[in-house]
């Protein structure tokens, strides 16, 4: 499987990702939002946007491997942090581009702030598609 990622001209230089990424057609997964919970559903860092990018990195990742897929596979990213501050937002592309998943982040991606998200007191949530082996 080759994945391509390219920056075309005439577009703005990026702070790691790619503008456009093309695979081949093949088996792809689509990753549901994953969120900073624990394997028993317990909300991580409450308040603490850091432990739940940590939480939500450890949750990607085991969804990967469990379709044989590696961060290197991912293809699109989207990133949901509830802020509208800058420097929020800005940490929290430092700690994921930081991460064990930081390659993953090297594809086509977008950082969002938003209002709000699914469970109370929750600060971050990660949309993922990986190309399979």
């Amino acid at each position: 499987m080759m994945i391509t990622r390219t920056n075309p001209p005439g577009l703005h230089s990026t702070p790691g990702y790619h503008h456009v990424t093309v695979v081949a057609a093949g088996r792809t997964a689509f990753l549901a939002g994953q969120c900073p919970l624990d394997s028993t559903g317990a909300l991580v860092g409450r308040a603490d946007v850091g432990a739940q990018v940590d939480q939500v990195v450890a949750n990607t990742l085991a969804a990967l491997s469990s379709v044989g897929a590696g961060p290197e596979h991912v293809v699109r990213t989207v990133i949901y942090v509830v802020s509208a501050d800058r420097e929020v937002l800005a940490s929290v592309w430092s700690r994921l581009r930081e991460s064990p998943l930081a390659v993953a982040f090297t594809t086509a991606s977008t950082l969002l702030g938003v209002a709000q998200l699914g469970f109370p007191d929750q600060l971050v949530e990660l949309d993922v598609t990986a190309a399979l082996p």
